[in-house]
């Protein structure tokens, strides 16, 4: 279980992201040594230099000598057409150049198939031959009932025509009837349960091995645990290939504490994991960056002799290196040719790779500069590698300063044009990105489909369809056969114009070259649909896919059900709900056109005479199988739930809905719910008068929340007292939760009343009571630091040790407060629960800086003694910020010098704070030198970083670029949270683009963030002000129909 416990401990890496940077549009591009981005240059400017003279020898003379082994030290000044055309003694024929494309693509082909390639010895779904242990050939009766089971039509249900066709079933060909029906779960679960009230003697542990395959491919875990349930009810043993499936499945959705909990029961059984279940733990651990699990098992592996496959060795390098595990990374990389004997050059390859997809420049440079000392070249492969790396990073300059090296080597290729030009574009400098297009083709370079389709994408998001469509066009005729990605932008592109036919014309396009269409063109397809509201031509792709066997998933069905709900086109939600049953591993409704069940088969399933009426009956697989789980119930009632339609259509769609509901389900329903709070609150009436349903505590509490949520105290004063009629206990998390939003609301004073009350109904408060109370009381709203100060002594005494959020909290509150005395106390009395030195002093050291205190501060870190260096990690971030808000910034560089002496890197705080305080001096280049630095020394950013660049380009006057900055984070994360929305309202408004911030609280309300009143205040009186009345006034009947819907009306 030690891997279960270290999971909460665990932070997952995701890659840098990119930020748009702004520069001017010259005619031409310096690519010479002499025209590299200035971050790799010390500054003329004397102070300046003694800032980055050591960033400067880091990377950028790192880069210099990289470069110099390279040999770009005879690189001269040119322009684009120079930099990617050759001269006539050496230009490429279209022919060669097709060839080189080809050579050089290889790799890549090989790497992917070695990535799509199922685990080593999962062969659940291996059917190479059809023979039984006889020896006997079953092939043809495996594959005359597989027509049955998959056909569409035919006469009677599918169950009949198995039936009566006669054939004797065994294990082996039921599991190989499994296997050929992996892709129709649907069917294959029809046809497993079939067999199982027929012929009992079919299941083994091999049969049920596919059905949990299958089941697991579906994601239907819920199916998952009935099987597993059944295989111990049957008595059916776990082979190591049942465990390993439970593994896969489980890994690849990344519930890796359940896929773990799986692997200790393997081993608690007596089956020890072999290779094969080794490697598909740590694929799935790499896939969900938890490096540290994956590289414990890895070295058990290593331990045990055995080996990873190439395709592993790469993931779990890239995993390393992404989690800034360099001596994990080293430890992998040497086992790779000590251990498994790959030749070094191949290794180093990995390890180029790896280092630049996880962002890491400054690695990937030292590693070329390793293996020049080890009189090992460079492949053309690696330099793409470095080129695709240092364009992700944001470094196209130096990228492009490669590039020439490649172009004297005679190794450079379209593909590598294309990497340029997707740098470009994450940049959004649409023009350069075209004109390096130009300048490839006129040198004789054939753009790949890639290249194209992301242009194309581009361009349509600009609204520039007659370019994209002209780009497509130029794409056929250079012979480039468009892929399925291709033809769906093309598609999308034209249902933006609302040209349909043209739309289809493309889409069928695919089938005519040979491709099928996959499932995300189909979902781009409807998607785009939706926005234009062409309701038939929705319906019909949605047929369309349900003819070509892709299963359609939720979230598409979702899509189309939210769509209609919008359009008030209930009719047709309930046709698409019904679709979307059927695509259901567990359907409500046997889909077979007969509805009699054979009397032989009526037999064998037991059936009692209650279930007969008139010789006949319909054959209801729900009957053995539930209905549905826990979740499926779940997103269905929700969705009834948030419609826009009144009650009375609500409380129809609740009574035809045959969902059994259970406490925990009203929870779950009523937390879904709670921005709808009139809906949630109907519901919680209406479900508690039915029959065989009554409410519990865990229920109440969930209604006293969502109505103090939506600052309905009275009725949440009510509902506590029907609570206390109806005889539930009332428990110390009631009284949390009506204390809590009380406090939240800044009605301390009615807080405390219901604390008092509390203790004088004999409910003795717990930790939660103590924190939520001494948090509200430290708040803004209703600050009361005295009785603050006597709570939290009173659950110190009560035996209750504080978290890090409530200690900070009260510390910032005394802190700003000036009771420095009672912070005094409060880290000695945390020393006496447990806190280290280091750790108490820390949390009021930042406490006191954020205050503004930074005197204060510095002198009790001077108390501190021998654990100061260990302090120090902890409070340098603080410190620096603290010195920052004072304006001290060469005090603040000096203090970031000498924690880097001492092996100690800026932390994101510190980033953030350096970027802040620029933009506040009105120095927008040192702000975004330092946010570039940040990404290349690996420091991620977060939500703050991101939103004090918007501040700051606002601030500057930088409109485009602060919208170019929040719509990155919305695509690609950290996503914007509320602050963020209302920091960002606040700025267009002051800039009279109060109709841009009136975009931003629909946005608001699409991303489940709800606009406050000051919000919307906001953005009507910016409308207001720029002469915009009517604007206003809509804001204004959006507020109400926001708080209508979230106000319990009479």
């Amino acid at each position: 279980m030690r891997y279960l416990c270290r999971l909460g401990f665990l932070k997952s890496y995701s890659i840098d992201n990119l930020l748009y940077l702004p520069f001017i549009k010259s005619q031409s591009c310096l690519l010479s040594s002499h025209s590299k981005s200035s971050k790799l240059h010390p500054s003329k400017n004397g102070h300046n230099k003694s800032q980055t003279e050591s960033e400067t020898k880091s990377i950028g003379s790192l880069f210099s000598e990289i470069a110099e082994i390279l040999g770009a030290e005879t690189v001269t000044d040119g322009r684009y057409p120079d930099v990617f055309s050759e001269s006539k003694g050496t230009q490429l024929s279209f022919s060669e150049v097709s060839a080189e494309y080809t050579s050089c693509t290889q790799g890549v082909r090989r790497i992917a198939e070695e990535n799509t390639r199922e685990q080593v010895n999962l062969s659940v779904l291996e059917d190479t031959q059809a023979r039984s242990s006889s020896g006997n050939d079953v092939s043809p009766m495996v594959e005359e009932i597989t027509n049955i089971v998959r056909a569409e039509t035919g006469g009677g249900s599918m169950e009949e025509r198995l039936e009566n066709s006669g054939l004797v079933l065994d294990s082996e060909v039921v599991e190989k009837v499994l296997k050929r029906c992996f892709k129709v779960p649907q069917l294959a679960l029809r046809f497993f349960s079939w067999v199982k009230f027929r012929n009992g003697s079919c299941y083994t542990t091999r049969t049920y091995n596919a059905m949990l395959y299958i089941a697991g491919e579906a994601k239907d875990f819920g199916l998952v645990e009935k099987l597993i349930g059944e295989m111990e009810e049957k008595g059916c043993e776990k082979d190591i290939k049942t465990w390993t499936i439970l593994i896969s499945h489980y890994g690849k959705a990344k519930l890796i504490a359940k896929a773990l909990l799986i692997l200790e029961k393997m081993r608690e059984s007596g089956c020890e994991p072999d290779a094969a279940a080794y490697m598909i733990l740590i694929r799935s651990l790499c896939n969900a960056q938890k490096a540290d699990i994956a590289l414990e098992f890895y070295k058990e592996m290593v331990q045990m002799e055995m080996q990873l496959d190439m395709s592993l060795y790469k993931l779990l390098l890239t995993c390393l290196a992404g989690c800034g595990d360099i001596a994990g990374f080293q430890s992998v990389a040497d086992d790779m040719i000590k251990g498994s004997q790959i030749p070094e050059r191949d290794v180093f390859s990995c390890m180029l790779k790896s280092f630049c997809i996880a962002g890491r420049i400054r690695e990937a440079l030292k590693l070329i500069h390793d293996l020049n000392d080890k009189n090992l070249t460079l492949e053309p492969d690696d330099f793409e590698t470095l080129v695709k790396g240092l364009c992700k990073a944001d470094r196209i300059t130096d990228a492009l300063e490669i590039v020439d090296i490649m172009k004297k080597r005679k190794v450079l290729d379209a593909e590598t044009h294309g990497i340029i030009i997707s740098g470009y574009l994450r940049r959004n400098d649409i023009p350069r990105a075209f004109d390096l297009l130009q300048s490839m083709t006129e040198s004789g370079y054939v753009p790949t489909v890639s290249t194209y389709t992301e242009l194309m994408q581009h361009l349509f998001r600009l609204n520039e369809y007659q370019k994209g469509c002209k780009l497509y066009v130029e794409m056929l005729e250079r012979g480039v056969e468009p892929d399925s990605v291709a033809i769906t932008a093309m598609v999308a592109g034209h249902v933006r114009q609302n040209h349909i036919s043209e739309a289809w014309k493309v889409f069928n396009s695919v089938l005519e070259r040979g491709l099928r269409p996959t499932w995300k063109s189909y979902s781009v397809f409807i998607k785009e649909l939706c926005k234009i509201s062409r309701t038939d031509e929705i319906i019909k792709v949605l047929n369309e896919m349900r003819a070509s066997e892709i299963v359609v998933r939720d979230e598409i069905f979702n899509w189309i059900i939210s769509y209609l709900e919008k359009k008030g086109e209930t009719e047709m939600v309930q046709k698409v709900i019904q679709m979307q049953r059927t695509c259901k591993l567990y359907p409500k409704e046997h889909e077979a056109s007969g509805n009699n069940v054979p009397k032989r088969l009526a037999h064998n399933l037991d059936l009692n005479s209650k279930q007969l009426e008139s010789g006949s009956t319909n054959f209801h697989l729900v009957e053995h199988i539930p209905k549905t789980n826990n979740e499926q119930d779940l997103q269905e009632i929700c969705r009834v739930l948030s419609t826009s339609t009144g009650w009375c259509l609500i409380e129809e769609a609740l009574e035809r809905c045959t969902v059994q509901f259970t406490p925990h389900l009203v929870v779950k329903i009523l937390h879904n719910c709670s921005l709808h709070v009139h809906a949630a609150l109907r519901f919680f009436s209406w479900v508690g008068k039915r029959d065989g349903y009554s409410h519990t505590t865990e229920t109440y509490n969930m209604g006293i929340k969502i109505l103090g949520c939506g600052k309905n105290f009275k009725d949440m004063k009510n509902l506590f007292f029907e609570m206390r009629r109806k005889g539930h206990p009332i428990t110390p998390d009631t009284w949390t939760i009506m204390i809590m939003q009380y406090g939240r609301a800044g009605l301390t004073e009615i807080a405390l009343r219901n604390f008092a009350e509390m203790k004088a109904d004999n409910c003795k408060p717990n930790g939660s009571t103590y924190k939520y109370l001494i948090i509200c009381l430290c708040g803004r709203k209703g600050r009361k630091e005295d009785e603050a100060i006597k709570l939290f002594q009173e659950m110190i005494r009560a035996g209750y040790v504080p978290d890090k959020e409530l200690v900070e909290t009260y510390l910032k509150c005394l802190s700003q407060a000036g009771k420095l005395l009672d912070g005094r106390r409060c880290i000695e009395a945390l020393r006496k629960l447990g806190f280290t030195i280091p750790l108490s002093y820390s949390l009021y050291i930042r406490a006191l800086c954020r205050a503004g205190r930074l005197e204060e501060a510095v002198a009790l870190v001077d108390e501190v003694g021998t654990e100061r260096v260990k302090l120090d990690q902890y409070i340098f971030g603080s410190l620096v910020h603290g010195l920052l808000r004072r304006g001290r910034l060469k005090e603040a560089l000096e203090k970031v010098d000498s924690m880097k002496e001492v092996g100690i890197h800026p932390t994101v705080h510190v980033y953030t704070s350096l970027i802040v305080h620029f933009f506040k001096e009105k120095q927008m280049e040192k702000a975004l030198e330092t946010f570039q630095k940040m990404k290349e020394e690996g420091c991620k950013p977060t939500i703050v970083t991101y939103s004090a660049l918007i501040r700051g380009h606002m601030d500057m006057g930088n409109i485009v670029d602060a919208w170019n900055v929040f719509r990155l984070i919305q695509r690609e994360g950290p996503f914007p949270d509320f602050k963020t929305y209302s920091m960002f309202i606040s700025s267009l408004c002051k800039v009279g683009k109060s109709e841009e911030a009136m975009q931003l609280l629909s946005e608001m309300l699409d991303s489940g963030i709800v606009p406050s009143t000051i919000n919307f205040r906001t953005v009507m009186f910016g409308l207001n002000t720029e002469g915009k009345h009517s604007l206003a006034s809509t804001v204004l009947q959006k507020k109400l129909a926001l708080k209508s819907k979230r106000m319990l009306l009479a």
